[in-house]
């Protein structure tokens, strides 16, 4: 109800460009850089061949038995996963689970759809957890339930700007699951920058029975 007013109200602006219009024009959406084919079969970072192990995934303790994503987290993403996050603009989860169902197939083991739970203060100041939309936008095409199991301990630190062992250290231990989990899960968020989110998400998950965690995210950074 809130959202169909303030699109009444606010008329709708590119999240990218800025033009007005739509949520996300013709030409920014076509502008994204999709990760298709090949990838790294664990991690899903892009490379020149397909490989079990890329340089990025091999010799770590990964929790989930793959990642996959819908688009390369350049500039152009930035803009629109911070105008989605922390400029509040909600409807833009339906924008990433289009990006996402264009390039990701559907995950056939997953039982359920499972989200990155919010930082508890930052969830509070924007009144919203990105990645729960877009799990449910993507659970309601994939005919797959979205549940809640994930809570995070504590406040974090933010990640941006830490090296990739500082992410590693600064997530590790800092999710549990508020109770059991389907066998087989699928993990959704926003972006996918060093894995340790969704590392720490999936021991969480496992710790709570799930046997096998999928990884699903609209973007990914791409080193």
């Amino acid at each position: 109800m809130l959202d169909a007013l303030l699109s009444v109200l606010l008329p709708a602006r590119c999240a990218v460009c800025g033009l007005p219009g739509t949520s996300l024009c013709t030409a920014c959406r076509t502008a994204f850089i999709r990760l298709r084919e090949p990838v790294c079969e664990r991690c899903g970072s892009p490379g020149p061949w397909p490989v079990r192990r890329c340089a990025e995934c091999a010799g770590r303790r990964i929790a989930f038995v793959q990642a996959r994503a819908a688009v390369v987290y350049d500039d152009r993403a930035r803009r629109f996963v911070r105008e989605w996050k922390e400029h509040g603009r909600r409807e833009l989860a339906e924008a990433a689970a289009g990006l996402v169902l264009e390039v990701v197939p559907r995950p056939q083991a997953a039982e359920a759809l499972v989200y990155v739970p919010g930082d508890p203060e930052r969830a509070w100041e924007r009144g919203d957890v990105g990645p729960r939309r877009l799990a449910r936008a993507l659970g309601e095409r994939w005919q797959l339930p979205t549940l809640n199991l994930l809570r995070r301990l504590h406040a974090q630190q933010r990640q941006r700007g830490l090296t990739l062992a500082e992410r590693r250290r600064n997530v590790r231990g800092s999710v549990v699951a508020t109770r059991g989990s389907p066998g087989a899960v699928c993990l959704v968020d926003d972006v996918y920058t060093s894995g340790a989110t969704a590392d720490a998400c999936a021991v969480a998950l496992r710790k709570a029975g799930a046997t096998r965690v999928e990884v699903v995210t609209l973007a990914r950074a791409v080193r």
